[in-house]
């Protein structure tokens, strides 16, 4: 049975991670860690995880007792995990970082996405990108994979076959996108507020996201990005414009998405649009397309759930390929649709 340890379980990756883990056959949680709420019963937080774990209780963040674990997941915010995710990869613990601090190849975009400094960029150099579809060889070996974003999950999934094809033109990628308010975590601020949120619908960030050098950083296209919040509890839907590249058409773009055709969690669905629906609940990526001939544009349309499979779901699935297990272990392939 693989130890599992989760520091900053109080939030909803770590909640999500403690739902899901509840059902793997192969692990179990055994320290889940919370400055704000240690000493705390974690059903006083989430009653629904009273079932599974009755009275046990958040515990401080005690490094020595998550060395102790097979495999840390960390929910911690971006800068502050760096360095405890470091300190328990010396100590031998392979960890796998929710944050962005090991998500980048290049530290230094990293540095001016985050306008901070990588205080371990030892390790940043030897972290693994943790999308399976694309780093599995590379993760069964890892002790540190860096867990992608929500928005990049739906968007690279869907750019990155087009690009390495040359199906389209990767300058001037749009990714238009839309979360559901749990994207931005678990906290108090009025713009999540349900009476903000209820019957509204509004970007923000605009082309200046996070997210955005992420996501061309592991897709290889240039991208302008517009994030949505949709006034719904979890999913993303991505709509994404592409310049068809020259000789190119819609059957070259769909013969670039049979690369998904056995993966576990991919599915290319054609020209049947998915919807957030489908995905959430579960840890699979739809992914439909449409062409329009008048403007030689491609238009795909990607959905995930941003919990599972744009965090904790897909943490899991590393989790499953680090330690050679069956990569489907306990995760959901079927989403709620209710």
């Amino acid at each position: 049975m693989i130890k599992v340890g989760i520091i900053g379980a109080n939030g909803y990756t770590g909640f999500e991670l403690m739902r899901l883990l509840a059902a793997h056959p192969e692990a179990e949680v055994s320290i889940a860690a919370s400055r704000s709420l240690a000493g705390k019963r974690v059903a006083e937080t989430y009653p629904a995880l009273f079932g599974a774990y009755g009275d046990m209780t958040y515990s401080d963040v005690d490094l020595e007792a998550a060395a102790e674990c097979d495999v840390v997941f960390a929910c911690l915010p971006h800068g502050e995990s760096a360095e405890i995710c470091g300190r328990l990869i010396d100590g031998g613990t392979k960890v796998i970082d929710l944050s962005a601090d090991y998500r980048y190849d290049d530290v230094s975009l990293y540095e001016r996405t985050y306008k901070k400094e990588h205080p371990r960029k030892d390790l940043a150099a030897e972290a693994v990108y943790g999308l399976p579809e694309y780093e599995r060889d590379r993760i069964k070996g890892a002790r540190l994979i860096g867990n992608p974003g929500c928005y990049v999950t739906a968007s690279v999934l869907a750019i990155k076959p087009l690009v390495m094809s040359g199906v389209i033109d990767p300058n001037g990628v749009v990714v238009d996108a839309k979360s559901g308010v749990s994207g931005a975590g678990r906290k108090a601020d009025v713009a999540y507020n349900a009476n903000e949120v209820e019957g509204n619908f509004k970007a923000y960030s605009v082309s200046v996201h996070r997210h955005t050098t992420e996501i061309e950083e592991k897709s290889g296209a240039v991208v302008t990005f517009a994030p949505h919040l949709l006034p719904i509890k979890r999913g993303i839907l991505a709509t994404i414009y592409c310049t068809l590249a020259p000789g190119k058409t819609a059957e070259d773009a769909a013969k670039a998405y049979e690369r998904y055709r056995n993966e576990p969690f991919v599915h290319f669905t054609g020209d049947l649009l998915p919807e957030i629906k489908q995905a959430a609940g579960s840890n699979c990526c739809y992914i439909g397309m449409t062409a329009e001939e008048k403007t030689n544009r491609l238009i795909v349309v990607s959905v995930i759930d941003n919990l599972i499979k744009g965090a904790s779901g897909q943490a899991i699935q590393n989790m499953n390929v680090m330690f050679g297990l069956p990569e489907t272990e306990g995760l959901p392939l079927v989403g709620f649709h209710l």
